[in-house]
C-alpha cells in the first residue's frame, strides 16, 4: 500500500485496518476501558497489538494534561503502549519511549496530525512499524524501529533548520553585518522560534508577529522594539493596550538585554525569517544548535580554531565513566529505600559542572538534561516509595497536578563554561535555556506541574574569555563535587600559532614540551584546578597523547600530583557534528584520586561500538590495562640481540631536483657517462605500493659527466638554487654540494628496509630487503640483517602490538622509531635455537611472498588479499614468538599487552621508568596562577 494509502486510513481513522490487515499487526486481547477524569468518562479501545505492545483509540481529543493521566491509567495493564486521540480533524498519537526518555526531546513523546494534510512524518513512522508475514520480531526489535525512525526524522529536520539558520546568516554576512552583531541577533531568534513550538507560549505567537506586524523596510525597528519588550518587567512596560507586542511575556536572563545595533534589514531576509517560523523547531535537540549554527563557518575556520563539535554518542562515553553511571547506579541500589533516595537527591544538587572549553555547550546540554531525567525518575520513585508506605494514596498516581517544582535540586545556575569566541558562547547559553524548557515539560507530563521559568531568574555561567589565560577559580571554585570535562582544541606543533604555543609554555611551565598537542594544557590546569579536592576530570583528546615521545611529558606530571587514570576509552575515529569535518582519531580519558575500579573500553575496529574490558586494574598513559610506567627513547635496546644500528635513510634537501621523469630515467640509463648515476630511489609510498621512482645518485662529483649531461647539469643547478634559498641553515650550507644527497646514509651491503610509517589496518609490519644499489630515502629505515633474524621480530604480531601500544602516530598510521618502539622493545633472551628457528620462519615468509613476486607489500598484507601461504607463514612465525613471550595464539590483546609491559619493567635496567606507588605527589612547576 501507498504511503498516501495509509494516511487515507489514518485520516478515516479506520485504525483496525491500518494496522491488522496493512502494517501486519495482531488482533486485539484486551477488553476496553473506561475512566472517569474531572467528571468525564472517556473509553478507549484496543484495535491492535504485537507481543505485548497495545495500540489504544480515544475517539476523543481531550487536554494535553488530561492525555497524561489517561496514558497513565492505561499503564498500569498495559505497560508497553500506543495510544491514537482523535477528532474529526486532528488526531495526537502518544509513542512508548520510556527506554529513551533521558535522551529524548520531550517534543517527540506526543506526534500532532491533522487529517486530509500531506504528512510524510506520519508515513516515515507507519512504515517504521509494518511488519512482513513472515517475520517474528521481539517486542524490543520492534521499539528499536520506531526509535530509529524518530532519529531519523530528527536528523533531516536537523539539516532543514542548519539550511534555514546558514540562509539568515548570509543574508547578515552580504548587508555587511558584524559577526558580534549576527551573532546576537540569531542568538535571540533561535530562542524565539524554538518557543513558538515547544509550548513556551502561546504556538506562533513570534511566527504571527513576524507574518502579520512586520515589514521589509522597517523589520530591524520592529525587532528591536520586540526585543526591549521581551526585556522589560510586564510591569514596567508602556505599552498600548491594543499593541501586538502585550502578550509577550518578560525573558529576562540577558539574552535580550544588549541594544540592537542593526539598522537595516534585507526584504530577503524577513522572507528567510518567515520561512524558518514555517519550520517546526520543536523537534531539534537543543544538542545539536551548537553543530547546526557552525554550518555557516567554514572548515578553514575550524581547523584553525581547532575545534571540534562532538556527538551527543561521545558526550555520553565522556560523562558515563566519569559520573553519570555512578548516580545511576546509585538509583538503582536506592530504588525501595527513601532514605537513600533522600541523600542521593541531596547529592545531585551538590554537584557542580565545569566544562573550560564549552563551544557551543554540547556537553553542558546533554549532562543537564541527563541529569534532570535522572532526577525525575528519582522524585516518581519518591512518590511510589510514599504510596507503598501509605504516605500517599494510590490515586495520587493519576492525579492532574503533583506540585514537585519545589523539589529540584538540578538547576541551570550549577553549570559553567568558559569560550574563547563569542559566537559559540551566546548558543551555549541559549540552547541551556531551551534545554531546561525541555526538561520542565517532561515533568509536566509526568506530574502535571512544572517550574515556570520566565522570566528567567536560572541560568547558566558562561564565561567568554581565553581557559587558559584566566583562573578557573574565579569561574567555578573548586570542590569535592567539581567535575570537569569537555572537548578541548586539538592542534599539533604544526598547526599552532605563536601566540598558542606560548601559552601553553606559560601553562606547562619548566614541564613543556612542545611535542605535545596543545588540547593537553587543559588537563595540567584541570589538574591544579582539582587538586586538593575529590573532584574528577575528563577530556575528549587527540589519540597523540597516549602515543610516542608525548605521554611521560603530559602522564607524568599528572601522576606526580596524585591522579590517577579513572577510565578510558582508547582510540577511535570520533564522530563530529560539524558539517564537513573529517573524521579524527581521538580517545578520551577520565581522572580522579580514588574511587571504583578503573574501566577501560576498547575498539575493534576504529569506527565501532565500544567494549568493555574486564578486571582492569589500573591503567596507564599508553591507555594499556598494566600499571603506571613511561617509555623513554633508548640509545641502545633492551635486548642485546637486537641490533642498534637501525638508522634513517637517506635525506635529499633538494626541492625534488634529484628526482626525475619514468621517460628521462630510462633515457638516462641508456647513457654510459649518465647511467652509473641513475639509481632506483625507494620511500615509504614506493617500498610498500612498489611503485618505481628515479633518483640522481652521486656521492663524488663528477665534473665531466655533469658537463657533459644537460640532465645533470639541469638537475643539479635546481638543487642548487632551491638550497641557496633554503631557510635551513645547513641545508643552505650544502649549496656548495648540489651534486649529492643532502644526508648520504645509503648502506653498502643489502639491508632491511622498515618504513617510518606504515598502516594500523595491516596485522604486520611491510618490511622488505633491498640490494645496495637502490637507494632508500628518509622515510625509511635501514639496517644490515645477514640472517633473517631482524626481520623476524619486526615481523611478528608481538611487535605489532608493541609498536601500536607505544609508538607515535602520523594521524592514523603507524610511527616506527628505533630509539624508542625498537630500542624498547621487551624482547626475551633468545637461546641460539629459539634465533635458528625464528630465523627458519622468517625464510618462510620471504618464499610466500617470492611465490607473488610482482605483488606489493599493500597487496600482500590487505586483510582483503593476502595469500593463505603467506599467512601460513606468518602463523608459524608467531607461534614461536607467542612461545617466547610465554602466550599463545589464543591470547587477547590485553593479555599480550600486559605481558609486554610487565617484561618491560622486569628487564629495563632504569629504575626510573616506573612510579613507585608510595611517591609523594609533587605540584607541577607553573608560570600560570
Amino acid at each position: 500500500m501507498s504511503d498516501a494509502q495509509l494516511l487515507e486510513l489514518v485520516d478515516r481513522r479506520a485504525f483496525r485496518r491500518l494496522f491488522i490487515d496493512e502494517l501486519g499487526w495482531n488482533n486485539p486481547d484486551h477488553a476496553d476501558m473506561h475512566f472517569d477524569v474531572e467528571g468525564i468518562e472517556y473509553n478507549l479501545t484496543q484495535i491492535a497489538g504485537y507481543k505485548g505492545l497495545r495500540i489504544w483509540f480515544c475517539p476523543e481529543l481531550p487536554a494535553r494534561r488530561v492525555q497524561r493521566v489517561l496514558d497513565e491509567l492505561i499503564g498500569q495493564n498495559s505497560h508497553e503502549r500506543l495510544i491514537i486521540f482523535a477528532d474529526d480533524t486532528h488526531q495526537e498519537w502518544r509513542w512508548p519511549r520510556k527506554a529513551q526518555m533521558g535522551a529524548a526531546n520531550a517534543k517527540l513523546l506526543v506526534h500532532r496530525y491533522t487529517a486530509g494534510l500531506p504528512d510524510q512524518h506520519m508515513a516515515n513512522r507507519l512504515n517504521a512499524i509494518a511488519i512482513d508475514f513472515d517475520e517474528d520480531l521481539s517486542l524490543i526489535e520492534l521499539l528499536k524501529r520506531v526509535r530509529i525512525a524518530f532519529d531519523a526524522e530528527a536528523e533531516v529536520a536537523s539539516v532543514q533548520a542548519a539550511r534555514l539558520m546558514g540562509v539568515l546568516y548570509n543574508e547578515l554576512e552580504s548587508a555587511g553585518t558584524t559577526e558580534h552583531e549576527a551573532t546576537l541577533l540569531l542568538a535571540r531568534l533561535l530562542f524565539l522560534l524554538f518557543g513558538d513550538d515547544s509550548g513556551m507560549w502561546t504556538p506562533d505567537m513570534f511566527g504571527n508577529f513576524v507574518t502579520t506586524q512586520t515589514d521589509d523596510a522597517n523589520l530591524a525597528a520592529q525587532l528591536s522594539e520586540l526585543f526591549r519588550v521581551l526585556d522589560t518587567d510586564e510591569r514596567k512596560r508602556t505599552l498600548d493596550a491594543e499593541s501586538p507586542l502585550v502578550p509577550f511575556r518578560y525573558i529576562n536572563g540577558g539574552l535580550f538585554a544588549d541594544e540592537s545595533t542593526i539598522e537595516k534589514l534585507t526584504s530577503n531576509f524577513r522572507d528567510a525569517l518567515i520561512s524558518a517560523c514555517e519550520f517546526d523547531w520543536g523537534i531539534i535537540s537543543p544538542a545539536v544548535f551548537g553543530s547546526m549554527f557552525q554550518t555557516v563557518k567554514n572548515k578553514e575556520d575550524r581547523r584553525r580554531g581547532g575545534e571540534h563539535y562532538t556527538s551527543e554518542r561521545d558526550i555520553l562515553k565522556t560523562i558515563g565513566p566519569l559520573f553519570l553511571d555512578e548516580y545511576r547506579s546509585r538509583l538503582e541500589e536506592s530504588w525501595t529505600d527513601k532514605k537513600k533516595l533522600l541523600k542521593l537527591h541531596k547529592d545531585l544538587g551538590d554537584l557542580r559542572f565545569l566544562d573550560p572549553a564549552c563551544g557551543c555547550g554540547n556537553f553542558l546540554i546533554v549532562t543537564y538534561r541527563e541529569l534532570r531525567a535522572l532526577e525525575l525518575d528519582l522524585l516518581k520513585q519518591l512518590r511510589e516509595v510514599d504510596i507503598a508506605a501509605g504516605v500517599q494514596s494510590i490515586a495520587s498516581r493519576g492525579q492532574l497536578s503533583f506540585d514537585v517544582t519545589g523539589d529540584i535540586k538540578v538547576t541551570l545556575d550549577h553549570f559553567y563554561g568558559i569560550e574563547l569566541e563569542e559566537w559559540p558562547a551566546r548558543i551555549a547559553e541559549t540552547a541551556m535555556l531551551l534545554v531546561d524548557h525541555l526538561a520542565n515539560q517532561r515533568m509536566q507530563q509526568d506530574f502535571g506541574l512544572a517550574p515556570d521559568r520566565l522570566p528567567i531568574m536560572i541560568a547558566p555561567t558562561i564565561v567568554h574569555h581565553n581557559a587558559l589565560t584566566m583562573s578557573w577559580q574565579d569561574v567555578l571554585p573548586s570542590s569535592d563535587n567539581t567535575f570537569v570535562f569537555g572537548n578541548p582544541p586539538f592542534l599539533g606543533k604544526e598547526q599552532r600559532s605563536a601566540e598558542q604555543t606560548a601559552q601553553m609554555a606559560a601553562v606547562w611551565g619548566n614541564q613543556y614540551s612542545g611535542e605535545m598537542d596543545f588540547v593537553t594544557s587543559w588537563f595540567i590546569v584541570a589538574a591544579e584546578y582539582l587538586q586538593g579536592t575529590k573532584g574528577r576530570f575528563a577530556f575528549v583528546a587527540t589519540s597523540s597523547i597516549s602515543q610516542g615521545v608525548v605521554v611521560a611529558p603530559l602522564f607524568r606530571p599528572l601522576l606526580a600530583l596524585g591522579w590517577r587514570i579513572r577510565f578510558a576509552h582508547r582510540s577511535f575515529i570520533w564522530t563530529t557534528e560539524a558539517t564537513g569535518a573529517a573524521g579524527v582519531h581521538c580517545v578520551i580519558v577520565g581522572f580522579d584520586k580514588e574511587g571504583s575500579a578503573p574501566r577501560l573500553f576498547e575498539y575493534e575496529s576504529a569506527r565501532g561500538v565500544p567494549v568493555e574490558v574486564r578486571e582492569v586494574e589500573s591503567i596507564n598513559g599508553y591507555l594499556v590495562a598494566s600499571e603506571a610506567l613511561f617509555i623513554d627513547e633508548r640509545s641502545q635496546p633492551l635486548n642485546s640481540s637486537i641490533a642498534s644500528n637501525i638508522r634513517f635513510g637517506s635525506m635529499a634537501a633538494d626541492g625534488g631536483g634529484f628526482f626525475l621523469t619514468a621517460e628521462d630515467a630510462e633515457a638516462a640509463l641508456k647513457n654510459t657517462s649518465v647511467a652509473p648515476y641513475i639509481r632506483k630511489f625507494v620511500g615509504a609510498r614506493e617500498l610498500i605500493h612498489g611503485t618505481d621512482r628515479w633518483c640522481i645518485w652521486m656521492p663524488d662529483r663528477d665534473e665531466s659527466a655533469i658537463a657533459g649531461s644537460a640532465l645533470l647539469t639541469n638537475h643539479i643547478e635546481a638543487v642548487h638554487t632551491f638550497r641557496s634559498e633554503a631557510k635551513d641553515a645547513n641545508v643552505r650550507k650544502d649549496a656548495a654540494s648540489s651534486h649529492r644527497f643532502h644526508r648520504v646514509k645509503q648502506p653498502t651491503t643489502s639491508y632491511l628496509c622498515i618504513p617510518r610509517h606504515f598502516s594500523e589496518n595491516r596485522d604486520f609490519a611491510t618490511v622488505a630487503y633491498l640490494d645496495n644499489l637502490t637507494i632508500a630515502g628518509d622515510a625509511n629505515f635501514t639496517s644490515p640483517d645477514p640472517d633473517g633474524f631482524l626481520f623476524a621480530v619486526i615481523s611478528s604480531r608481538m611487535f605489532m602490538t608493541w609498536q601500536k601500544a607505544v609508538g607515535g602516530r602520523l594521524r592514523a598510521d603507524l610511527r616506527f622509531s628505533s630509539r624508542l618502539t625498537w630500542n624498547s622493545y621487551p624482547l626475551p633472551e633468545i637461546s641460539v635455537g629459539v634465533r635458528a628457528a625464528l630465523c627458519d620462519a622468517a625464510a618462510g615468509i620471504l618464499s610466500a611472498r617470492a611465490a607473488h613476486s610482482g605483488r606489493s607489500l599493500a597487496y600482500l598484507y590487505s586483510p582483503l588479499t593476502m595469500p593463505s601461504e603467506l599467512v601460513e607463514a606468518h602463523v608459524i612465525l608467531d607461534s614461536i614468538t607467542d612461545a617466547l613471550f610465554g602466550l599463545n595464539p589464543e591470547s587477547s590483546l590485553i593479555d599480550r599487552q600486559k605481558r609486554l609491559f610487565d617484561l618491560y619493567v622486569r628487564i629495563s635496567e632504569s629504575s626510573q621508568l616506573s612510579i613507585p606507588t608510595n611517591v609523594k605527589p609533587q605540584r607541577v612547576t607553573s608560570v600560570r596562577r
